[in-house]
């Protein structure tokens, strides 16, 4: 007790000296973080929160993977930005826009996220590409246990890595590649029968039930190259500019819009080279008028049969923009994960991109993730023309 009493004096006394000597302080010394100064710190977390790179970091986005990389240095390493390693500080952080530049900085890679390996999408890409080549060398389809057994994979894995990959299912995807096959076949003048099974199809039988949806026409026409089939048409004015209407005896096969008339016919005839292309007449007259309309005042839609053709990937992303209603618009992001392919977005586009019957399948209803317009087939101001008289009817 006694030594604990005086340790208390002592205290108090050393207090009583300092106020004695006028209670001058000693200046603090500079704090640093590690060799940064808590100043420099905040600069460098301000820079990096302004950074784009910094929330695709936090979102651990792995569609941002390959354009660039962090390191930390705090603990000396460098990752992929969907690594799944505990969130650093971002006074901590900086950015590298390869691994190369991260490792001549002198950090070294992280065990977590391998980033100076191949990122996860690019070995799935290569494991599907594997896949693709399988299926299009065979003669027939290989079941889905074969096809996993070659990716080392179970037969769910491989299922919806392909799908996510490719937009389509492996059997679709056999299925698309043996309508390739056969249309090239016929197109370079090879009998009906070769076509079919060199093409992969177990029985003709099983193809003609789909050659109307596969080829648009008969397989003997097709090999003609469309000869003798009647493609009546129509090109007309409105208020975007020259527009051109065709149809088959199927439904309403094309709808152009453009500045040339005549550009516009020369669209048509590449379309269906050995036609009969033939003008319409008074009654073909009036379905151009109600196309016409549909541009006008697109909300009255287009109760019309449509002659639509297409590969299997694209028939579902011209269903999908058919869903959109008049006056809504959704991002290619959002229309890939409404028909089950959240990464195939390019794939949306280009199928977008490949549209023949303007406004009928409303294709200008598709924008980017952060709402502005991107291409547009026929002109980015006819694309904002038609969003905006949907939004103001």
């Amino acid at each position: 007790m006694v030594q604990r009493g005086r340790g208390l004096r002592e205290i108090a006394g050393l207090r009583r000296n300092s106020k004695a000597s006028g209670g001058v302080r000693r200046p603090r010394a500079r704090v640093t973080f590690g060799a940064v100064t808590r100043e420099d710190a905040r600069r460098q977390a301000s820079s990096v929160v302004k950074d784009a790179r910094w929330a695709a970091v936090k979102a651990r986005d792995a569609s941002a993977d390959g354009a660039f990389f962090y390191s930390v240095r705090t603990t000396g390493v460098y990752c992929r930005p969907s690594c799944a390693a505990r969130p650093a500080r971002p006074e901590n952080v900086q950015f590298h826009r390869t691994a190369a530049a991260a490792e001549q900085a002198g950090f070294r890679a992280c065990k977590r996220c391998k980033p100076e390996q191949p990122s996860l999408s690019e070995r799935r890409a290569a494991t599907v590409a594997a896949l693709c080549r399988r299926i299009e060398s065979a003669g027939e389809a290989p079941p889905l246990e074969e096809l996993a057994r070659q990716a080392g994979l179970s037969a769910f894995h491989t299922h919806r890595i392909f799908k996510a990959v490719t937009g389509l299912t492996p059997k679709a995807y056999a299925a698309a590649h043996r309508q390739r096959r056969v249309r090239a076949e016929l197109k370079k003048g090879a009998s009906v029968t070769d076509a079919i099974y060199g093409a992969g199809y177990s029985s003709s039988g099983r193809f003609y039930e789909q050659s109307n949806q596969v080829l648009g026409m008969t397989p003997t026409r097709y090999r003609a190259g469309g000869a003798d089939m009647d493609v009546r048409f129509a090109v007309g004015e409105c208020s975007l500019g020259s527009i051109l209407v065709a149809a088959t005896a199927r439904g309403v096969c094309a709808i152009l819009l453009g500045d040339d008339p005549d550009e516009l016919a020369r669209d048509l005839q590449r379309r269906f080279p050995r036609a009969n292309l033939i003008g319409g007449d008074a009654a073909f007259e009036q379905l151009v008028a109600k196309v016409v309309g549909l541009v006008e005042q697109p909300r009255l839609g287009l109760d019309l049969p449509l002659d639509v053709r297409g590969t299997a990937f694209q028939q579902r992303v011209w269903h999908a923009l058919r869903e959109i209603p008049a006056g809504a618009t959704e991002s290619y992001a959002a229309i890939a994960s409404r028909i089950g392919v959240p990464g195939a977005v390019r794939a949306v586009a280009r199928a977008c991109a490949a549209n023949p019957l303007a406004v009928a399948i409303p294709c200008h209803r598709v924008v980017r993730h952060d709402g502005g317009l991107s291409g547009y087939r026929w002109g980015v101001e006819r694309k904002r023309a038609l969003i905006d008289r949907e939004a103001s009817a």
